[in-house]
């Protein structure tokens, strides 16, 4: 019975592979997926459709035993998921500190709406349907693809819709300003 005990402590904790490459292994998976991601387009990050969904899910499955190897052990699984969190902590903090570097990895934000006229070039770079982008544009409250001037596909993968109509405040400004004219017409008329 103490043999089994043991037996089960050795099995949850010794590594069955170098500690330098239980490190090394989550490192380079992480910097393969940044790139692959990268190269995927900015509709996998949030314009999920199923496919990407499923995508993105089996990704994980696919590159698990590239990041653990043979090793089942709970050290070999904590060092990993530790070396995979100080290598995106560590970063997420370069790349947020150097503009270029940041666009390097992050992308250009691509105009899809321009003057209210559909960019069908970027859509099609980015695999975004006419009707994905209408359905972002009604999520922020469009009633339809003709009330946008300008819509922007961020490097994060939302989309930023800008409306054709005047805002309120746009509009009072406006009313404000013909009472004003108005107002001055009638007095220099009454002056004469």
């Amino acid at each position: 019975m103490p043999g089994m005990h043991m037996t089960m402590w050795h099995d949850m904790f010794a590594l069955g592979l170098p500690i330098a490459e239980k490190i090394l292994r989550p490192i380079l998976v992480y910097l393969f997926l940044i790139v692959g991601l990268r190269l995927a387009g900015k509709r996998e990050l949030a314009q999920l459709n199923p496919f990407d969904l499923v995508v993105l899910l089996t990704l994980s499955n696919t590159v698990q035993n590239a990041i653990i190897g043979d090793d089942n052990t709970v050290t070999g699984g904590v060092i990993g998921a530790t070396t995979l969190l100080l290598v995106n902590y560590v970063l997420v903090r370069v790349v947020s500190r150097h503009e270029k570097l940041e666009r390097f990895v992050e992308g250009e934000p691509d105009v899809l709406i321009v003057n209210g006229t559909i960019q069908t070039d970027c859509l099609d770079k980015e695999a975004i349907s006419l009707v994905e982008l209408e359905a972002a544009a009604h999520k922020q409250g469009f009633a339809s693809l003709d009330e946008i001037d300008r819509a922007v596909l961020d490097p994060s993968g939302s989309i930023a819709f800008f409306g054709k109509k005047p805002t309120p405040d746009t509009t009072r400004h406006e009313e404000i300003m013909q009472r004003l004219d108005q107002m001055a017409a009638q007095l220099a008329a009454l002056k004469a």
